[in-house]
């Protein structure tokens, strides 16, 4: 389809030949990636039941609570129900997750119940509690059996599931297709969630299992936080393959972690050069929510390869953490006016944040730079004078 696009096509006279192939081979990418409805489809009836299905290992427990979290910020409340009997540790790490977001976990005595009974028991608890999801966490093996399948069968027969979900680990390739492709013929899929995006895949997988089994990838894990599950965009998952970034996605995580009056504000303090190194840990704390440095360098167009040719531990996330651990060991007088850090401050700073004097004497360093730019900007009326400060 691609050659066929390009071939004899006219070229826009704002692309080259070569932009024009990329611009094709994007569109081609996100049509494939776009069949189906890529959002949950919520039950005509009060309670909406979800079943995750799953092998080992693909992060299927973590990836329920982490749904439950995403549902209760569009607004929607969430039962966990753990019908995982075969995983020991199952059941405790679901009612662990459950107990650190304050979302509800139904569970039973695996010795005295059975995974279709658990699951039965917990979609009906749900309808009495009135909430408006029932997400199911079954077991999963390493590989897949009939013994598994038959389970998955029994629990579909025994609730009617509205969805049935897949989670699989988008680092594992080839064995992503061919699991996809055996749960489906088993218990017809209606979405898939893929883990681990935040990896060095960057989304074949995803396209070959939408390519084969025709099921919509619904929510992509990004990260083991339990806030680290992100809606599936078709276009930007093509832009990530092709390496182009992924901007929209950037724009969305710093609108969460950024509130627009504390924006408002920031704004403020750069016109007039009144930033300091408390306003610093605010915006450390900022990019912390947005993720891992590599990950959002991933979604900055021409910075993933780029990144690769950076010298190693250039995107540490340690130095963000040594950053904020000397700024949250000085006294908020130090913070505010950083000029009276003498000898003996800078020793107790670095004791109390396990850093050195030199690593104190960095980031005071680097903060007069940001602070003497600032104060050039607040003088200057005209734009382009930033660019002259870069030269």
């Amino acid at each position: 389809a691609v050659k066929e696009r390009a071939v004899g096509s006219d070229v826009l006279e704002s692309l080259t030949p070569g932009q024009q192939v990329v611009k094709i081979v994007h569109e081609e990418l996100t049509a494939l990636l776009s069949g189906g409805e890529h959002r949950l489809i919520p039950s005509s009836q009060a309670t909406t039941t979800l079943m995750l299905v799953g092998l080992q290992g693909s992060g299927k427990t973590t990836t329920a609570a982490k749904l439950a979290l995403t549902l209760r910020r569009q607004g929607h409340r969430s039962l966990l129900i753990a019908a995982d009997l075969r995983r020991p540790a199952a059941i405790l790490q679901l009612e662990t997750l459950g107990r650190q977001l304050d979302i509800p976990v139904y569970s039973e005595d695996p010795t005295k119940s059975s995974p279709i009974k658990v699951a039965r028991a917990g979609v009906k608890k749900a309808e009495q509690l009135g909430v408006n999801w029932a997400i199911i966490d079954t077991g999963g093996r390493l590989q897949i059996d009939d013994e598994l399948m038959e389970e998955l069968e029994g629990i579909k027969k025994a609730v009617s599931p509205n969805e049935i979900l897949l989670v699989l680990d988008a680092m594992t390739g080839q064995d992503a297709v061919n699991a996809a492709e055996g749960f489906h013929q088993r218990v017809s899929l209606t979405g898939l969630i893929m883990t681990k995006m935040d990896g060095d895949a960057r989304g074949g997988a995803a396209l070959s299992v939408t390519r084969v089994t025709g099921v919509p990838i619904k929510y992509m894990g990004v990260g083991e936080r339990t806030d680290a599950l992100e809606d599936f965009h078709p276009d930007r998952m093509a832009s990530r393959i092709l390496a182009m970034g992924d901007v929209l996605t950037l724009i969305e995580k710093a609108q969460e972690a950024v509130d627009e009056n504390q924006a408002k504000e920031m704004e403020r303090k750069f016109r007039q050069a009144t930033f300091d190194l408390e306003d610093f840990l605010q915006q450390i704390q900022a990019v912390k929510k947005m993720g891992s440095l590599s990950q959002i360098v991933e979604m900055i167009p021409g910075m993933s390869q780029l990144s690769k040719r950076m010298p190693a531990g250039s995107l540490d996330d340690g130095q963000i953490e040594r950053v904020e651990a000397i700024i949250r060991s000085m006294t908020a007088e130090e913070r505010h006016n950083p000029e009276i850090i003498n000898g003996s401050r800078r020793r107790r700073i670095s004791k109390g944040s396990g850093t050195t004097p030199q690593d104190i004497n960095q980031l005071l360093n680097q903060f007069r730079q940001t602070q003497k730019m600032m104060r050039q900007l607040s003088r200057s009326r005209n734009p382009k004078n930033l660019m002259n400060m870069f030269r």
